[in-house]
């Protein structure tokens, strides 16, 4: 298990390197960019295409692009929390709760540090890859409460059987497809018990895999703070104090795998700004 959460985490980077590259190839390597890192989902299919419109080809233009896909992900998210809110067990409905809450108070301190970061840079490009890293965050948290509402949503209704059979053979065909229609929409039978919504997490220094993973996050982290100017030091502990919160009180929520994907996609974060700070 540490061996695979290590490789995800080194994924997570290296597919924040394939996104910064393209930045200083312009508009056409974002797009390449993104249709290699990007799952083909129709908002990252419809981005993709907006950026590569000619009217749209100015960095107010590709900025546009974005922040209205940036729009459309975050109603995905505002729906799966509903979802969520719905039909979720009650200790995964408060646990998902408290990491919304955490994740909303992280994503305010997250933007004042973007943008003291992005203050200290000069150029055009770098005005997209600021509106790009507002962007990922609210995909990527989309994508994970989709997942969970997916997880905890009702079966669907059994396929209904034809009217032209039998009384007899309809009681039977209504009672295999009701199981069956189960088994397909979560990949277990109705009545099989679920995995827990809370799970029982170790600390990190007992998990070789979050232990390395922690290792490399510090290490751009404090890049990033040498690099940042004096006063905006606080706004940068700020934000990931908050980015802690979240991370801490989402772990029970998606495992020790999922909290090394959670830090590996942070060292993107800190990797990328800490390569940012100070270029002109």
């Amino acid at each position: 298990m540490a061996t695979q959460g290590r490789i995800r985490t080194i994924r997570a980077a290296l597919a924040a390197l394939v996104a910064w590259a393209s930045w200083s190839a312009g508009p056409a390597g974002l797009n390449v960019a993104h249709a290699e890192v990007a799952a083909a989902d129709p908002i990252d299919v419809a981005m993709r295409q907006c950026l590569a419109r000619r009217d749209r080809s100015s960095t107010a233009g590709q900025i546009q692009c974005m922040g209205e896909a940036q729009q459309q992900w975050q109603a995905v998210m505002d729906g799966a929390y509903q979802r969520l809110s719905n039909d979720a067990p009650a200790d995964a409905k408060r646990g998902w709760q408290d990491s919304q809450r955490r994740w909303v108070t992280w994503r305010k301190d997250e933007i004042h540090l973007l943008k003291a970061v992005y203050d200290t840079t000069r150029g055009t490009s770098y005005a997209m890859s600021s509106a790009d890293m507002q962007l990922q965050p609210v995909r990527d948290r989309a994508l994970a409460l989709r997942a969970a509402a997916d997880r905890y949503a009702p079966p669907p209704a059994a396929v209904p059987v034809a009217a032209t059979s039998g009384a007899q053979g309809g009681t039977r065909g209504a009672a295999v497809a009701a199981p069956s229609a189960a088994a397909a929409a979560g990949g277990k039978p109705a009545n099989a018990p679920r995995d827990p919504a809370v799970r029982r997490v170790r600390p990190c220094v007992q998990d070789a895999a979050c232990e390395h993973a922690l290792f490399d996050l510090n290490r751009y982290y404090q890049k990033l703070r040498r690099k940042m100017p004096a006063h905006s030091a606080a706004t940068l502990v700020r934000a990931q104090r908050a980015w802690e919160a979240f991370r801490d009180s989402t772990a029970p929520l998606v495992g020790e795998d999922g909290r090394v994907d959670l830090i590996g996609a942070r060292i993107a974060t800190m990797k990328r700004l800490s390569e940012t700070a100070g270029n002109d």
